[in-house]
């Protein structure tokens, strides 16, 4: 059975675990237990029987606008929906708060395709989004594609 939760300061290290271990592969970028600790309330995990097996970010960037950020699921546990879950779980999360758009920078854009989202320019997004990537390991050469998706049926972005 699978629980949906807010992140806790005992899961950081688990989320760390899981979030570099992927950035080690050059598929995510890296988070440090600082930065997980300063945005623990972004973070929302799924566990099973006790133990982080997915974790996912939702960072507000603009009153209509969020980011899903550091989405990871535990090696063993890939392919079973997860992803797919949690993705699903942010969005939901994002319509509560009537967030209208959510984005994601990614190395993995056919998975974000597979959840409703559309490829765009990284330049289409609002310069809001660029404040934090000074102190990105990437900064200036972003090379993650840009997706969004709205969170309701009738609003298109635009």
């Amino acid at each position: 059975m699978y629980i949906y939760r807010k992140a806790k300061m005992s899961d950081t290290q688990a989320m760390a675990s899981m979030i570099n271990h992927y950035a080690e592969m050059g598929l995510m970028l890296p988070r440090t237990l600082p930065t997980l600790y300063q945005r623990l309330r972004d973070y929302t995990v799924i566990e099973e029987k006790g133990e982080i097996i997915a974790v996912g970010g939702l960072h507000i960037l603009w009153y209509d606008l969020a980011e899903i950020c550091s989405l990871a699921v535990r090696p063993d546990k890939v392919d079973k929906g997860l992803g797919l879950g949690l993705v699903e779980h942010l969005i939901v999360e994002c319509r509560k708060m009537e967030i209208a758009k959510v984005f994601t920078l990614t190395y993995q854009p056919v998975f974000f395709e597979k959840c409703g989202f559309k490829r765009i320019e990284k330049e289409q997004l609002p310069q809001k989004v660029w404040t934090e990537c000074i102190n990105c390991p990437k900064f200036p050469n972003c090379d993650e594609v840009a997706l969004i998706r709205t969170t309701r049926e009738n609003f298109h972005p635009a």
